[in-house]
């Protein structure tokens, strides 16, 4: 029970690390393409979303799964790493405009509808 708890932990901190360096990595690509305002964001968005496929492809294949069973994680996978993504960007976002209280919470919960839609 304990190794597979190890085993969690140890995924979930190369998840957490790969989709911080996938973030670098993306925002560092649109800016070396110049790109700006929807541009940037449409871009950044996508390619975060690739590369959270691409890390989410191999955990499935990591756990052998198959079919279904592999569509299934891996969806799941993809949306829960973008989310995560989005409300990290949206608190960063928030703490760049100094907001506190109620104002930061409903901005950043806008700000992550916003990211999902």
């Amino acid at each position: 029970m304990k190794n597979a708890l190890r085993l969690c932990s140890a995924l979930l901190a190369a998840l957490a690390v790969s989709a911080h360096a996938a973030d670098s990595k993306c925002e560092a690509a649109a800016t070396d393409k110049k790109l700006s305002g929807a541009a940037r964001t449409s871009f950044v968005k996508k390619c975060e979303s690739d590369s959270a496929a691409a890390s989410c492809d191999a955990q499935a294949a990591e756990k052998k799964l198959a079919g279904a069973a592999k569509t299934s994680f891996t969806k799941k996978c993809v949306e829960d790493s973008v989310a995560k993504n989005a409300g990290a960007a949206c608190e960063a976002q928030a703490a760049e405009k100094k907001l506190a209280g109620a104002a930061k919470t409903s901005f950043t919960k806008k700000c992550i509808a916003d990211a999902g839609a």
